[in-house]
């Protein structure tokens, strides 16, 4: 009634329904949103260990630490040990940062970690 009274015609009125859809500015922010989510943020600790021991990770290599980063968060895990391949990663899954990196050789004792993964 308020809309009859300022001259105001509502959707209903024009015939015009709702959309249920994001804008596409909300369809972006949740993109961009998702991608920050699943990144994994590297130390330079980290870089020069994978560097030191020759150890290598590609995308697909961090798609799948970051699905592990993903299931240990939901379970309240913080520090972190993934052995994944040829290598164990020490992470902080709150800041999805890789803080070391080593070589199978070298899991002896691994202490400070509250979680281990083994990825597949």
């Amino acid at each position: 009634m308020l809309d009859r009274i300022a001259g105001i015609a509502s959707n209903d009125q024009l015939g015009l329904k709702a959309s249920s859809k994001p804008k596409p500015q909300a369809q972006i922010f949740n993109q961009v949103l998702q991608q920050k989510k699943a990144a994994i943020n590297v130390s330079k600790h980290a870089q020069q260990r994978l560097v030191s021991r020759n150890l290598q990770l590609k995308q697909e290599d961090i798609h799948q630490l970051s699905t592990a980063m993903n299931e240990l968060q939901a379970k309240g895990s913080k520090e972190s040990l993934l052995v994944y391949k040829n290598m164990g990663i020490i992470a902080n899954v709150q800041n999805r940062t890789i803080i070391t990196a080593m070589g199978m050789n070298e899991l002896g004792t691994v202490t400070n970690i509250d979680s281990t993964k083994f990825i597949k």
